[in-house]
């Protein structure tokens, strides 16, 4: 029984404590002494109470307006959004302190802070890409204002890994729809992806779709639409093998040209 009882002590002495603390917090909550809540205020920031610090500092961001802490409390305000992993939030504040603060000692975290929680909010490539082009963008002004900053270097870095992934995405739109068969979408989202990310990783295999995609809806039009198609599908062929001669897709894409060399030869003896 008696070790029971030590047992229990350590945790009743912590659920004292907690109650305490709870009681502490309520009494700042209520207190209309502003200085002391937002020396309390920081105190729970530093401390990683991030859900205490940011109740704190959002009644004080309305109090402090127009004096000169009010960016230090939007600041870190902002911060305890983060903390808390509300990225679009944090994301928010931390704008607003741009345009209230231009000027504010912390102007220049905050502009790559816009652009960091962008990033941490991006979704994977399946997913609509919005957010990770609205963080390219916010990361490159962040550049464009403050070249020589230190976080330069991590910004280019994060644009890069952004990039990859908006390549990434034009990627899969544009081969679910070779993948369907639907052939006459797929040359037209093949021939935006290429034109949007020229220097993508994928170019050779794009151009393979777009080359079979092309010859596909040639052979299978309409009499009408198939001379045309057809000598797009030949220009596309030798735009192919003129930038991958030694292509896996050689032996193949030989099989589109002949083919597509003998109907469009038959359609030609056909209107003499």
């Amino acid at each position: 029984m008696l070790m029971k009882m030590r047992n229990f002590v350590p945790v009743i002495i912590a659920f004292v404590l907690l109650l305490s603390s709870c009681s502490d917090y309520n009494k700042i909550v209520k207190s209309t002494d502003y200085e002391f809540k937002y020396k309390k205020a920081l105190e729970y920031y530093e401390n990683g109470e991030y859900v205490r610090s940011s109740t704190l500092l959002k009644e004080l961001i309305n109090i402090v307006r127009g004096t000169s802490r009010a960016d230090k409390v939007y600041y870190y305000y902002a911060k305890s959004q983060f903390g808390l992993k509300d990225y679009m939030m944090s994301g928010h504040y931390f704008k607003s302190l741009i345009k209230e603060f231009p000027r504010s000692e912390f102007a220049e975290e905050s502009q790559y802070m816009v652009g960091y929680c962008f990033y941490l909010d991006s979704p994977t490539a399946r997913l609509d890409q919005t957010v990770t082009q609205n963080a390219i963008d916010a990361l490159q002004l962040f550049i464009n204002l403050y070249p020589k900053s230190n976080r330069v270097n991590e910004a280019n870095r994060l644009i890069i890994e952004l990039r990859d992934k908006m390549v990434y995405k034009s990627y899969l739109s544009a081969k679910l729809y070779f993948d369907l068969d639907n052939y006459k979408a797929a040359v037209v989202a093949l021939t935006s992806s290429l034109k949007e990310f020229p220097d993508t990783k994928y170019r050779e295999e794009l151009m393979y779709m777009l080359l079979k995609a092309k010859y596909l809806l040639a052979i299978n039009s309409v009499d009408e639409k198939k001379h045309e198609r057809l000598s797009s599908a030949l220009d596309e062929y030798f735009t192919f093998v003129d930038e991958y001669p030694e292509s896996k897709y050689r032996k193949e894409v030989e099989k589109f040209h002949s083919t597509t060399e003998k109907l469009l030869n038959y359609k030609s003896d056909s209107n003499i």
